[in-house]
């Protein structure tokens, strides 16, 4: 029988066999011509839903966040409390009277967040040695020491109640110590993570960030897949998958090759998620030359627990009941982005109905699971596994490949995501065709720039710089997100960490002079906007209006949140990438 390291790489060699070479083409429009894979979820879950619909027609909508009732852990039995609810008098409407109401939630819930605790980080320290050596400004400097210190606000561990007893919550029993984001985001979030970490490790605080990653893996090794957040409600999708990208920036900071050992499998696992059944499609060049990519694609088709009254009426207006459990599954798939919501994923920007997400193949997406495969190779060739680095590394080049082909529009300069075409359900292939690119300026246009595989390449970098120049996406406070100002919260004028990062990064790390002012100058319009906000309100904010520098954005299904974790880290990584010299104003 051959040792487990054999059979690792027989598995893994058949895998990439069957994601390069394979020329059997996948049904891309299964989706339409089924009701697709719908994970469930917990009796717990359900019966929240139902709580949270009486807490609208009880309170009304003045301030009203549904997420709030699906975050409640249960005091006693599941049987008890639905009996008590449903003995509850109501009117016609399904109403209680807010004092029954009241007096029910007080009864059988702790409140939300009650199933996590305040847990100090025991690697944090007031001043780490070596922070930020290059910003010499003292007044930035006192404010990156404030900033840093709010881990210590945001660092909690799942209560002892969650592990003894996890039917009575919803929340999922992590193993170790997390970062949430801040306010109504009680739990760890999987894309926030990365930029959590970015400046965990600008905070010298290692261990707390290789615990995010241990969570992380963990929900892999539950689920198959790192779920959009660790809630029961969460489990039928994931979000942009950037695990492989916090474990490579970890391993290069410490050197632990034990840590970066132990991730690999978690890590290939996950790649294969991403390339297999629902989020697979294939593309066929004009060369008849196949082309591996990926999609978002929730598996869900009712309204999101977290949102189901909103969700709910939404689709109010739709009356067929095939159509409307597709578009709770555009809703989720889109919930899948971390682009929740933009005009970016509907067919009429005036519609919400309209969302066709799974109809997309996304330029960020394939980006990431780019730069996956490149860490992969990279993390298996350091740890001494020469033949998995290899598979990767040409799995990374058919990619990149099918990338340049699929999305690069060379009169643009730019990366344009592309719309599958509408095709009957027994057609096998999908033909490449340029009218099927998404013409419209996002931000998401520039983000391949942000892997190596591009940024290295010195005439794309040049010609992807004056496109980001020209986009007008460039604005006084940092960059937006689109041009379509629709009210959602990933549209105009908003502009969100992470955007702001992979772009500056990727032109920072280019050989080109010109893209690495284009990437300072954004990082510093960014950290004035952070700043100036946070003087004047004493918080850091989910997202900023990059139109005004040190307003903070709108829009979207929620109030704005404060906290928050990954505006924290990306100032100061920043910061500690740029740094700040002293003669510097930090005014806007």
């Amino acid at each position: 029988m051959p040792d487990p390291s054999t059979q690792f790489t027989l598995a893994s060699s058949f895998f990439f066999f069957s994601l390069v070479f394979s020329t059997i083409m996948i049904d891309v429009t299964k989706a339409s011509c089924d009701s697709g894979p719908v994970k469930p979820t917990t009796p717990l879950v359900t019966f929240l839903e139902q709580v949270q619909q009486t807490a609208l027609t009880t309170l009304g909508k003045s301030h009203f966040d549904p997420k709030l009732y699906v975050d409640l852990s249960l005091k006693s039995e599941l049987s008890s409390t639905q009996n008590a609810f449903h003995k509850l008098p109501r009117s016609a409407n399904g109403s209680a009277s807010v004092k029954d109401f009241n007096e029910f939630i007080k009864d059988y819930f702790e409140g939300a967040g009650h199933d996590v605790v305040l847990a100090k980080p025991e690697d944090f320290v007031p001043e780490p040695e070596g922070f930020l050596p290059n910003v010499k400004n003292p007044e930035v400097r006192a404010w990156a020491l404030e900033v840093h210190s709010l881990w210590k606000n945001l660092s909690r561990k799942v209560a002892g109640g969650v592990h003894k007893r996890p039917e009575y919550h919803t929340l999922l029993p992590l193993p170790e110590k997390f970062i949430i984001p801040g306010s109504r985001f009680r739990e760890v979030y999987y894309w926030d993570s990365y930029w959590v970490i970015r400046g965990l490790l600008a905070s010298k605080m290692y261990d707390t960030a290789k615990s995010i990653v241990t969570n992380l893996i963990f929900l892999i090794e539950e689920y198959g897949y790192v779920l959009n957040g660790a809630r029961a409600y969460y489990t039928n999708r994931s979000q942009p998958p950037l695990l492989s990208a916090m474990v490579s920036e970890i391993y290069k900071r410490t050197g632990d090759l034990e840590f970066a050992r132990k991730a690999l499998p978690a890590l290939i696992k996950e790649h294969e998620f991403w390339n297999s059944g629902i989020h697979k499609v294939v593309i066929q060049d004009e060369q008849a030359c196949n082309h591996s990519l990926s999609r978002y694609y929730a598996m869900w088709n009712q309204p999101r627990p977290e949102s189901s009254t909103l969700d709910k009426e939404l689709a109010s207006k739709i009356l067929n009941v095939s159509e409307k459990q597709q578009f709770y599954r555009e809703v989720a798939s889109t919930a899948e982005t971390g682009w929740d919501f933009s005009t970016r994923w509907m067919r009429n920007h005036s519609d919400f109905t309209t969302l066709a997400t799974t109809s997309i193949l996304p330029v960020d997406l394939n980006a990431f699971i780019l730069g996956m495969e490149r860490d992969i190779a990279f993390l298996s060739k350091v740890t001494g596994d020469r033949r998995n680095s290899e598979l990767f590394l040409k799995a990374s080049e058919a990619r990149h490949k099918a990338i340049k082909t699929v999305f690069w529009n060379e009169t643009k300069g730019q990366w344009l995501d592309y719309w599958l075409s509408d095709i009957k359900c027994n057609t096998e292939h999908q033909t490449w065709e340029a009218s099927n690119q998404n013409q419209n300026v996002f931000a998401s246009n520039f983000i391949p720039l942000w892997i190596e595989s591009f940024y290295s390449d010195p005439s794309m970098v040049e010609k992807v710089t004056k496109s980001l120049q020209s986009s007008g996406l460039l604005r006084a406070a940092g960059i937006a997100t689109s041009l379509t100002n629709s009210g959602q919260q990933w549209d105009f004028p908003n502009g969100w960490a992470p955007i702001q990062h992979m772009i500056a990064e990727g032109l920072a790390r280019s050989g080109s002079k010109e893209a690495k002012l284009v990437a300072e100058d954004i990082a510093v319009r960014w950290i004035r906007t952070n700043y100036k906000a946070y003087k004047k309100t004493g918080v850091m904010h989910e997202k900023y209006d990059v139109e005004k520098c040190g307003e903070f954005g709108g829009g979207g299904e929620y109030v704005p949140q404060t906290g928050f974790g990954w505006s924290n880290g990306l100032v100061l990584a920043f910061l500690e990438e740029f740094g700040w010299p002293q003669d510097r104003k930090i005014d806007c």
